[in-house]
């Protein structure tokens, strides 16, 4: 690993995601997105951004642009996965159909199904569809925060019963908080599925690390890189955590309810600053950034795997676009 960001010539502003058989890159000009069909071919998809000198004040500005892209950067992961999947489907799984069930059956008997499957019909079905699906991801990630911001407050609190200090109930918040979280991760790599997004997430940073050392992107020169890199949200999720409790250690105990609204209106600052420093990790490689890159490098270990060459060459695919013709700023 130290052989190779030894290797580095410059600092890349190109970030990905991994997908379902695929991979969504984003550059400066251009976003991309490669996948591979159930054929074996890769699909490519291009659309123009702006994310450099052109981008919105709101998207330049330091501890601000950080949660305007987080945003962003969340609405393309979740339309680019959904798209993915699409891509999966063949003609063969469409035309099977299982038996209806006995509910099934009744509800196809009652006019609001039959009035919303009306509505479904054509390319405005398909954009309702997607609109329900972004709306169920983002509900989701709520009660996911929430749930990582009131869990551990609660179960810490719980302590203060038998008499611990405020200090004492902070560190088990912390403990709570990382452990949901590494947890979370562990569990989730160990999903059959989930394997092969964690591969093409490997891919992902070798692809990009084989740019940034100036090498032409074949698979060959793209293997051998490393796997972990310090602009990853793996990185930023883990820093996000710890500002999290940082800043949880200035937050009164006296009210357990009082404590979790504090922290939700904390979280902007939180992404903020982790943006930020992520950011710096990415662009400068001195002491500061190596310690607080190290934790999600370690962390990069659950959420990336050793790709196959058929993941590289998906990664090449996805990254060749973005590339800016004049070089990066």
């Amino acid at each position: 690993m130290a052989d190779n960001e030894n290797k580095c010539k410059f600092k890349s502003k190109i970030g990905g995601q991994a997908l379902i058989e695929g991979i969504m890159m984003r550059g400066i000009g251009v976003s991309a997105m490669a996948c591979r069909l159930p054929n074996g071919t890769i699909d490519v998809e291009t659309w123009q951004i702006k994310n450099g000198k052109d981008a919105p004040w709101y998207l330049k500005t330091p501890f601000i642009r950080g949660c305007f892209n987080f945003c962003i950067t969340l609405r393309d992961g979740i339309v680019c996965t959904m798209k993915s999947a699409d891509k999966q489907m063949t003609d063969d799984d469409s035309e099977e159909e299982e038996e209806p069930t006995k509910f099934e059956k009744w509800l196809s008997q009652q006019k609001f199904r039959q009035n919303f499957e009306a509505k479904l019909e054509g390319e405005k079905g398909k954009e309702l569809i997607d609109t329900i699906m972004i709306i169920i991801s983002v509900i989701t990630m709520i009660i996911s925060i929430c749930a990582l911001k009131f869990i551990p407050a609660f179960l810490s609190g719980l302590l203060g019963k038998v008499g611990a200090p405020d200090a004492v109930k902070t560190i088990a918040e912390g403990v709570v908080k990382i452990t949901l979280v590494v947890g979370y991760m562990w569990a989730v790599s160990h999903m059959k599925e989930m394997h092969k997004i964690f591969m093409y997430h490997g891919a992902e940073h070798k692809t990009i690390a084989c740019y940034e050392a100036g090498l032409p992107l074949t698979v060959e020169n793209v293997r051998v890189q490393t796997r972990f890199h310090p602009r990853c949200g793996t990185s930023f999720i883990f820093l996000v955590v710890i500002l999290s409790i940082i800043i949880g250690m200035m937050l009164p105990w006296s009210n357990i309810l009082l404590r979790f609204g504090l922290q939700l209106l904390m979280l902007p600052v939180e992404a903020s600053v982790g943006y930020e420093l992520i950011k710096l990790a990415g662009r400068c490689d001195n002491a500061f950034t190596r310690i607080i890159s190290a934790p999600g490098l370690w962390l990069q270990r659950i959420t990336t795997a050793e790709p196959e060459d058929p993941q590289i060459e998906v990664a090449i695919a996805a990254l060749t676009p973005c590339i800016p013709e004049g070089g990066e700023e």
